[in-house]
């Protein structure tokens, strides 16, 4: 176990390399900070003394190499637009991208559970069908097309629920303030979380339905069966728990493609967090906050599948995590 993760860390390491590598490749096409920092008054001279004061004239490996040493102690570097450093602009936005990515993970769970055991015990009953064929529209439909229905629907159509912005929020830890303890954050939540579980929700519910099936079909069920447990039991204790292990994998993975999907929805809803910040940066030409939001995003990534991998390995035996064949 401990060489598998020093396997896993070496490799996590690897890939944020990788990613910032990409951050900066990208960083050079995005625009000019010097233009959007000093408007277009200002002298062509001027602006070459702010390039070179700011290291925007060094080679790109000087640069990078001058961001890692930088990121390895905590710097990813200073805000063009905010003039503050980037880690604590992307600190001030994560609360409302948590809290949405919470939300939607609880929807997710809330729903694919019952819904993939169904399908799975009873495939062909019409509730089933009706179920898995609205999951491969559901997973066919973009989430800002799917956004932009919910809010004709519910706010302009029937006026129920705000279109934008994250409503009353109160303070419960310092620089931490959250809507889910107030009716209008939760009703201004309602909408960007159900726009994003349809991404993540269909998935789900296949995955949890094929793997029931699968278990529904192993000799030990069946024992189960023959002992006369009541189905209740056979199901969630004998042929649900193994299911899991699975659903633990992907549910990991997923986690950080579901912060990257919260850049459409946010910016629909205009839900202030860092997937709107993400897309301001880059309107802003402000590359230094755009590389370190794709690094913090791609670490929390990176983070949460080599966690998963290590859970994985200690629930199931058959896994041989210590090298070797699987």
């Amino acid at each position: 176990m401990f060489a598998f993760i020093i396997r896993r860390v070496f490799q996590a390491l690897i890939v944020m390399l990788i990613i910032s590598l990409l951050g900066f490749a990208i960083k050079q096409s995005v625009g000019d900070p010097v233009r959007e920092i000093t408007g277009i008054s200002v002298s062509a001279e001027e602006r070459d003394a702010l390039r070179e004061k700011l290291g925007l004239n060094d080679p790109f490996l000087v640069q990078w190499v001058r961001f890692l040493d930088r990121a390895v102690h905590g710097d990813l570097g200073n805000s063009f637009y905010f003039k503050r450093p980037a880690f604590d602009v992307i600190l001030s936005k994560a609360p409302a991208t948590l809290e949405l990515v919470f939300a939607t993970a609880l929807l997710v769970i809330l729903f694919s559970v019952p819904i993939g055991i169904y399908a799975a015990v009873r495939p062909n009953a019409w509730p089933a069908r009706f179920l898995m064929g609205a999951s491969i529209v559901g997973v066919s439909i973009p989430v800002f097309l799917t956004a932009i229905l919910l809010i004709y629907i519910f706010s302009v159509t029937l006026g129920w629920l705000p279109s934008f912005g994250r409503g009353e929020l109160i303070e419960i830890f310092p620089g931490w303030k959250s809507g889910f303890f107030t009716w209008d954050g939760l009703a201004h939540l309602v909408m960007p979380s159900v726009a994003l579980t349809t991404i993540m929700l269909p998935l789900f519910i296949r995955l949890v339905r094929a793997e029931m099936k699968e278990a529904l079909e192993t000799e030990y069920v069946k024992f189960a069966r023959a002992k006369g447990l009541r189905p209740s039991r056979v199901l969630l204790l004998h042929a649900f728990k193994n299911t899991l292990l699975p659903v633990i994998t992907v549910g990991g993975v997923q986690l950080g493609i579901l912060i990257a999907f919260t850049i459409l929805t946010e910016t629909v809803f205009q839900w202030k967090g860092m997937g709107s910040m993400f897309i301001e940066s880059i309107e802003r030409a402000d590359t230094s906050l755009t590389v370190a939001y794709m690094v913090f995003v791609g670490f929390i990534f990176v983070v949460v599948n080599t966690i998963v991998d290590v859970i994985y390995g200690l629930v199931n035996p058959m896994v041989r995590v210590a090298g070797g064949r699987s």
